[in-house]
């Protein structure tokens, strides 16, 4: 009988906790560059989004890749003195939309403290058990 070894909660939360740090850093960096219109590589900022993946069937979750968002639109925004304007005045700006930002900012601060909370339990639950051994 091949039976494969699950994770302990703990390290399921810390896999938790690892992922929406990274979240949350990814959305700060997209939250700071809502305005800017031309990168070191000379590109407009397109916002970037974490892609996270179970790990095998021992339970957690690791992060796949940071990949840029190529799917939202770029906007044009007149502004006929600005340093990127094009012929008629227009710059384009990131895909960066922050309301959108902060909802996903929410929702990773929410799974991040979900998965304290059982890093939490764990503990007191292994020290409850460890104090009736005594």
């Amino acid at each position: 009988m091949n039976i494969e070894r699950t994770s302990a909660p703990v390290d399921i939360a810390v896999s938790g906790l690892r992922v929406q740090a990274l979240r949350m850093n990814v959305i700060a960096t997209n939250i700071a560059n809502a305005n800017t219109t031309r990168t070191a590589s000379g590109q407009v900022y397109r916002r970037q989004d974490v892609q996270v993946k179970t790990v095998g069937g021992r339970g957690g979750v690791t992060v796949a890749r940071v990949v840029q968002d190529q799917t939202g639109a770029l906007k044009k925004v007149l502004m006929p003195g600005h340093p990127d304007a094009d012929a008629n005045g227009y710059v384009t700006m990131p895909n960066v939309e922050l309301p959108t930002e902060m909802i996903h900012l929410v929702t990773a601060s929410r799974a991040y403290q979900a998965n304290a909370a059982v890093m939490k339990r764990y503990q007191d639950l292994t020290e409850a058990t460890l104090d009736l051994l005594r």
